[in-house]
């Protein structure tokens, strides 16, 4: 069971998922490896950069939200898992996004193995897929199908129960977080980055409200030892739609509001 029924310690566990942890350690090695490389044939070592900042904020954001003692909590409370996914979506993702960071994932891999990944990105299929998953609209369709998707009641509840299913869940929100952030910031022109993220904060809201609002437990089985915790279920769901209404909903707008604020002094300066 993914949020099983077994005696769990009393206090707070990190969790060393093997299926978690490895990516995790192998996607922070190869950037340190590319950078590595690059520096050398470079013959630069400077300070870090703001890159690597955004990279290494993103990765122990990750870290801290999968292998965390806050997964542990997700196991048991249905808030706490609410703030695991959000953790990885809108914060882990855009963080991850801003560092740019497949150069120096690609330069960390064997020169054939490189040459090999990057003569498949530059094939005219793998490109025509990629822009259209990385525009805007197609990246915020993708990105809203998994989260409503994973959210109808009978998927969420097999995801708690299974395993596999809990992994493929999570595997699914970064990813396609990742390409929604990747779409909104570096490659959506500003006023319609703003109005993806405009859309998001509203879709992911009213997600949350339904939940939220709902006069009854919809999540039978994340939500069956909230009263071990204090709560009733239906109190641990509404707890859980209110953060992905209120506290998620602020990421989304705040990022709106930037973007926004970049497409109107653009268009000063062009109107000067």
């Amino acid at each position: 069971m993914a949020h099983g029924d077994d005696d769990h310690a009393a206090t707070l566990s990190w969790t060393f998922d093997p299926w978690i942890v490895l990516p995790v350690a192998m996607i922070s090695l190869l950037y340190v490896s590319g950078h590595i490389k690059l520096s050398r044939r470079s013959r630069l070592s400077g300070p870090m950069r703001w890159q690597d900042l955004f990279f290494c904020c993103g990765m122990l954001t990750l870290a801290g939200a999968l292998i965390s003692p806050l997964h542990w909590l997700g196991e048991h409370l249905f808030t706490f898992h609410m703030i695991e996914h959000e953790v990885v979506m809108a914060v882990s993702a855009p963080l991850i996004v801003l560092a740019r960071p497949v150069g120096l994932l690609l330069w960390g891999l064997p020169r054939r193995a490189r040459r090999a990944i990057g003569t498949l990105m530059a094939s005219p299929s793998i490109r025509r897929a990629w822009d259209w998953c990385a525009g805007g609209g197609g990246a915020t369709v993708i990105h809203g199908a998994a989260i409503w998707g994973w959210h109808l009641p009978f998927l969420f509840d097999a995801a708690v129960t299974s395993t596999t299913m809990h992994r493929l869940q999570h595997l699914s929100f970064f990813v396609t977080a990742l390409l929604f952030w990747w779409a909104v910031v570096w490659k959506s022109e500003y006023g319609t980055a703003a109005w993806h993220l405009f859309t998001t904060m509203i879709h992911t809201g009213i997600l949350g409200a339904l939940m939220a609002l709902s006069p009854r437990v919809l999540y039978a089985a994340q939500t069956k030892t909230a009263s071990d915790w204090g709560l009733t279920p239906l109190e641990d769901q509404q707890l859980a739609g209110m953060i992905m209404w209120v506290p998620a909903g602020t990421i989304y707008a705040a990022a709106a509001l930037t973007m926004t604020a970049l497409w109107v002094g653009r268009s000063s300066k062009g109107g000067t």
